[in-house]
This record gives structure tokens, C-alpha cells and sequence, in this order.
């Protein structure tokens, strides 16, 4: 049990006396009083005062005395409560000493984190500074609860209603300007004022709508939330600061990874009709693949898409593929290096994202022989460049030798931005059902599915961390590609007749008015199972 005791006291006061046993007054005269703390004669009544823990801690490691107390409990029982709590958390080596704040700890947590990449660092100082710290940077360490952790995403929650309301807001205000400059356009001329009037505060007033925050914070963007503080609290339990991670008995809603779906023949009909995107990860069919290929021969990212779409680097590992980690001799290309875009549009090199990702790619033949030519083609662009640098070097600047094989006239590498900015245009003019750039890997694991590669192949592929990841995501795509598999167990089984019924035009007249169609009925065979037949 601990050392220590308790008592109870209260706030009432009473005046203060000098040695005269007369008044003291403070500089305005006014009578000073002091509190009756544990000396008030009420603290018998049981509704009266609060009780206090006085605990005798071992000393510090300097010699300090460490004697905590509090109080503001309603019991006696209560304080004991508390009292062996702090004891046992004391006991089992927790700072119970310790005043740092939630940000103050987050920062102290943040900087120690030399191990992560830049990206993720970036991600973790934006969510520091715009999410935990204004949530939960005022709390003492010691004194965050999950309650607290549950509250800030409630208030996300709330936010999300808002940023909904502006959404509603920004679309209502889109459609006055296009009522409002309609209405201006189809009136006679002279066009009166007011109706240029109603629609330049139309405008204005988009203007001001799309000026609030409409984006969601959706489920994945809270789960990064979570699993970011939950890394910080570990921590923080590690280094006894607290005695559990506050983040384990959060809920927040569910999130389910998008799986791929495939533009099928259906699918891009209701695209076409109503603008409507089946899903957020979308697959183009072998023909779509192809009339993009056929379509982008001309462009200048041809090269770089057509490796996309077979070997599957991601765009970062495309625009960082280096010259050096290229064998022309093997047909083979390494990915050891990626271009990263921030959010301040800032490019820089890095490692890719994981060990996995580190794969060297055997080139196909088409992609070889189109890098091959595309190697005689940036030397002739470095001789123009070079050409037009000496004839007016005020316009034109040096050639940068980046040593990259997808680079820019000027020997610059793509900014992956700018190469998902340019692939999202160009598949716009096509009239092609859009995809994402990253997409382009799913289009080439589901061309290696569909040409018969084991899913461990496609794994080492892509360069996942582990089976279950690639299997997960691309199992979905199978049937797309596999109606002979589907169909084999169908035509194994032996049938008397067809188990498809024959629709009225296939050699049966329509049925008359008032009389039944064609019904689905069951037949049985020579000794042979129940076989469905078309009865009249």
C-alpha cells in the first residue's frame, strides 16, 4: 500500500487578524481573509469540502523529496483511489513527475525521428502541427485519456458536416452563375444591367463559397491520423511517461482499401452517359490499353507509359530510373532510385518506399528496343540544346546532364507531377474512361494476370512487401479474365439438352396475349441427374 495519507479540507475563509487580534487590511482596505482549509468546522457534514491524498514517494535521483498531493474528490475512498494509483504507476517506474505537454512531448518525439523518410516526416510534422497539437497540445502528458484522442476526431467528424454544408454551398452558387449567365446571354440586345449585375455577384459570391474548406477528412486520412499518434504514444509508454498507448480504445469510421475495378463495356456505356466514375481505382481493359498505346506514339512521355504499362515502376521510380541502372546488354533495369514531389511542388531524390520496391525489372522486348531508340533520341535533343544554348544562351540554358533516361529537351528530369498532369490530359482529349497515372500499375498486373503469370510473379512485379498485399488487391481482377476458367467446371458436368432457355425470335413464336413465356423447368435424363430444360 502507499505512504502517505488523506484529509479533507475546504475553501471557506474567515478574516485575517493581526497580533491585535484586530482586521488586516490590504492596500485599499479592504479585509483580508485567509482559507479555513482543514480547520473548518462544516467538514463534518458529509456534503461538505472535498478530500486530499498526501503521498511520501521515494526520493528523486538528485535527493529531491518527492511528496505529491491532490485533491478536489468527493470521497475519502475516492482519494485512496487515486492516491494508490499514483503509488503503483510511481512503483513502476512512470515519470509521475514529469509536466510535459502532449506538444511538447509530440515535438521532443518528432525530432528524435531521424529513421523515417522525408515524406512521412513532412506527413508527421503537418499532422502535428495542424491536428494533435491544437486537439490535445495544452493536456499534460500524464493527464491524456482516451476521451481526449476520441474528442478531436469527433470534432473532425463535425468539421466534415461543415465542409459538406460548403460543398452544398459551392455547387448551389456554380449553378446561379450558370443560370445568371445564361439568362444574360439569351437577352436581347442592348443587355439590360441587371443582368450583368446578377451575374458578376453570382461570381462573386462563387468566388467567396470556394474560398471555405470543402474537402472531407475521409477514413483513410484518419486512420494516418491514428496510427501516427498511436506510434508517438508507444513511445511515450517506452519511456514510462505514461502507463498505456490512449490510442488502442479509439474508434474511428472503418476503412476499406479500394479495390480495382476493370472499365468493362458496361461500365464505360454509364460513364459516357452520366460522367459517373464506378470507383476510385480504375483498370483499362487489353483494348483500352491498346487504343491508348496506339493513340500516345507520338507523345513525348510514350517511352516512359509504355514501360509503366508492362513492367509497373511507380511514376516517382520512372522519372528517377537512372542511365547507370539500365543494362542494355541484359535488357534489365534496377529500381534504386525515386523522384519524390512535396507539397511545395519541391522535387528531390530518395530510396524507394521499401526493401521490396528495390527490384531489378526484366525489359520486354518492345520496351527494350523503344528504349533503345530513345537513347539515340535524347543524344540528338543534347546536341540541339546544346546547339541553341551557344547561339543564345540568355533564352536558352546550359543542358543539365541529369543522367536520367526520361528527361525534358534540356536534360532535366520529369516532375512526376507534371507527367501525372500531362497523362490526365492527354487520356481526356482521347475520350478515354479515365484512370489515374498510378493506375497504369494495375493495368499491368492485370495484363500479367491475364497472360497467365502467378501471382508470386506479379508480387516481385510490383514490388510489394508481402503475397497477401498483391493477392488482396488484384484477386478481384481474375474473373475479368478468366470466363474459360469460369466456364470449364460448367462444361464438365454431362446435360440431356442446353440449360439455357430459348427466348421468343430464336426459332419460337412470342407468346399471344395473356399467355405465359417460356418457364425453366426440370427434366430428367437416361438415369442421368436432374437437368433444367425449356418447357413451352
Amino acid at each position: 500500500m502507499f505512504k502517505g495519507s488523506t484529509y479533507k479540507r475546504c475553501k471557506c475563509t474567515e478574516p485575517k487578524l493581526d497580533t491585535n487580534g484586530q482586521p488586516e487590511l490590504d492596500a485599499k482596505g479592504n479585509p483580508k481573509v485567509r482559507e479555513l482549509g482543514s480547520d473548518c468546522p462544516e467538514l463534518t457534514k458529509r456534503d461538505h469540502g472535498s478530500w486530499y491524498y498526501y503521498l511520501s514517494l521515494p526520493d528523486g535521483p538528485r535527493g529531491e523529496r518527492r511528496r505529491p498531493r491532490k485533491g478536489g474528490f468527493l470521497t475519502q475512498t475516492d482519494a485512496k483511489k487515486a492516491a494508490q494509483k499514483l503509488w503503483d504507476e510511481a512503483t513502476a517506474g512512470i515519470d509521475i513527475d514529469s509536466k510535459e505537454t502532449v506538444a511538447e512531448y509530440l515535438n521532443r518525439w518528432f525530432n528524435k525521428r531521424v529513421d523515417l523518410k522525408r515524406s512521412t516526416r513532412e506527413d508527421y510534422r503537418d499532422f502535428i502541427d495542424r491536428v494533435f497539437i491544437p486537439a490535445l497540445g495544452h493536456l499534460a502528458m500524464r493527464e491524456l485519456r482516451t476521451r481526449h484522442v476520441q474528442a478531436m476526431f469527433e470534432d473532425i467528424w463535425a468539421f466534415n458536416e461543415v465542409k459538406a454544408a460548403n460543398r452544398l454551398a459551392a455547387q448551389q452558387a456554380k449553378a446561379e452563375v450558370d443560370a445568371a449567365h445564361t439568362a444574360w446571354k439569351q437577352a436581347p440586345k442592348p443587355r439590360p444591367h441587371h443582368l450583368r449585375a446578377r451575374w458578376d455577384a453570382a461570381k462573386a459570391a462563387l468566388k467567396e463559397a470556394r474560398t471555405k474548406p470543402r474537402q472531407d477528412t475521409g477514413p483513410g486520412r484518419q486512420k494516418k491520423f491514428l496510427d501516427t499518434l498511436s506510434a508517438a504514444l508507444n513511445d511515450a509508454v517506452a519511456e514510462k511517461l505514461i502507463t498505456e498507448n490512449w490510442c488502442d480504445g479509439v474508434v474511428i469510421p472503418k476503412y476499406h482499401k479500394p479495390e480495382p475495378l476493370v472499365w468493362t463495356d458496361e461500365r464505360v456505356a454509364r460513364w459516357r452517359e452520366t460522367g459517373e466514375i464506378p470507383g476510385p481505382v480504375m483498370v483499362w481493359t487489353p483494348e483500352l490499353t491498346g487504343q491508348f498505346l496506339d493513340a500516345a506514339v507520338e507523345h513525348a512521355l510514350y517511352v516512359m507509359w509504355h514501360l509503366m504499362v508492362f513492367r509497373a515502376p511507380r511514376r516517382g521510380e520512372a522519372t528517377g530510373l537512372p542511365w547507370t541502372e539500365v543494362d542494355m546488354t541484359k535488357g534489365e533495369a534496377t529500381i534504386s532510385e525515386t523522384l519524390v514531389t512535396n507539397s511545395s511542388y519541391e522535387v528531390y531524390e530518395d530510396t524507394p518506399k521499401s526493401r521490396a520496391s528495390r527490384r531489378t525489372l526484366t525489359l520486354d522486348s518492345a520496351t527494350f528496343a523503344l528504349l533503345t531508340a530513345w537513347r539515340d533520341i535524347q543524344q540528338e535533343q543534347r546536341k540541339e540544346w546544346e546547339a541553341k544554348h551557344r547561339a543564345d544562351p540568355v533564352r536558352y540554358g546550359p543542358y543539365v546532364n541529369s543522367g536520367k533516361v526520361f528527361t525534358m529537351p534540356d536534360g532535366r528530369p520529369w516532375n512526376p507531377d507534371n507527367v501525372s498532369q500531362a497523362f490526365e490530359r492527354f487520356i481526356k482529349r482521347l475520350g478515354l474512361p479515365p484512370i489515374r497515372l498510378h493506375d497504369l500499375r494495375h493495368c499491368a498486373a492485370s495484363l500479367s494476370l491475364a497472360a497467365g503469370l502467378s501471382m508470386k510473379a506479379i508480387q516481385a512485379l510490383l514490388g510489394h512487401a508481402s503475397y497477401s498485399l498483391t493477392a488482396d488487391t488484384y484477386t478481384s481482377l481474375l474473373p475479368q479474365f478468366n470466363k474459360e476458367a469460369a466456364d470449364a467446371p460448367v462444361n464438365l458436368v454431362p446435360r440431356a439438352q442446353s440449360p439455357q432457355p430459348t427466348p421468343p425470335g430464336n426459332g419460337r413464336p412470342a407468346p399471344a396475349a395473356g399467355e405465359e413465356g417460356p418457364k425453366l423447368v426440370l427434366v430428367t435424363g437416361n438415369g442421368g441427374p436432374d437437368t433444367p430444360a425449356t418447357a413451352a
